[in-house]
């Protein structure tokens, strides 16, 4: 079994969550006592969330790198960046660790390839619903052409994440707002839904909307642990 390494606190509900499932996942497949080989750097998210808001992206991926480097010389043999927004560091972290690195939209690509789908919502934080680094990926790889919600939309689903969830708050009325708007999404074409952020899974469910949804931390703690028993 090879050393997972987690890059996590952003925020730390979620990381919990990739803990949990990444453990559950390998004592699955390998039963009796068995768990999960890893080692966790966890940023202070406050930080974090200062330097996004800032649009300061060069110390966020001065910080992604450092956590990357901190978890190659702890051990571990790949590298899960435990968060969807941060992704938008894959590049560098790759660049400057000497380690596999398991990118979360490739990952997420590959199941929705799986199912066929050609069209899907991406719900995330404002900054991964905008920028390219995660819709490029589904494009150009797997041909898959991403909707993001409007202006008004993106901004409801944004100010949910940070002003509740990340803090572990979980409200009735966000999880309406969130199925209108992926119900508007369905009518426009949408054929599934991505939960592009770590936090969405602690709202939205599959049984709360009529077509296909992505989990990208259940997904991605699901490939995190196949690249280690392989």
């Amino acid at each position: 079994m090879k050393k997972i390494g987690l890059i996590g606190g952003m925020s730390w509900e979620s990381t919990q969550v990739y803990y949990q499932l990444i453990n559950r996942k390998v004592n699955e497949k390998l039963g009796g006592y068995h768990s999960a080989k890893c080692v966790l750097e966890s940023v202070d998210f406050a930080e974090i969330e200062e330097f996004q808001h800032k649009d300061d992206w060069n110390s966020l991926t001065e910080a992604m790198v450092e956590a990357a480097c901190n978890l190659e010389k702890a051990g571990a043999e790949f590298i899960v960046l435990c968060t969807n927004t941060m992704h938008l560091s894959s590049g560098e972290i790759r660049q400057n660790t000497n380690i596999p690195f398991l990118h979360i939209a490739e990952a997420t690509g590959r199941a929705i390839q799986q199912q066929n789908i050609k069209k899907v919502l991406l719900l995330g934080t404002r900054f991964t619903m905008e920028m390219d680094f995660y819709k490029r990926i589904l494009d150009q790889d797997f041909g898959i052409e991403t909707l993001i919600p409007n202006e008004q939309d993106r901004e409801t689903v944004h100010r949910i994440i940070y002003d509740e969830l990340v803090k572990g708050n979980i409200k009735a009325e966000s999880k309406q707002a969130y199925r209108a708007i992926i119900d508007k999404a369905v009518k426009a074409g949408a054929e599934g839904v991505i939960l592009g952020c770590t936090e969405i899974p602690l709202l939205i469910q599959s049984d709360d909307v009529s077509v296909p949804v992505f989990d990208t931390t259940l997904i991605h703690a699901a490939s995190a642990v196949e690249f280690a028993l392989k």
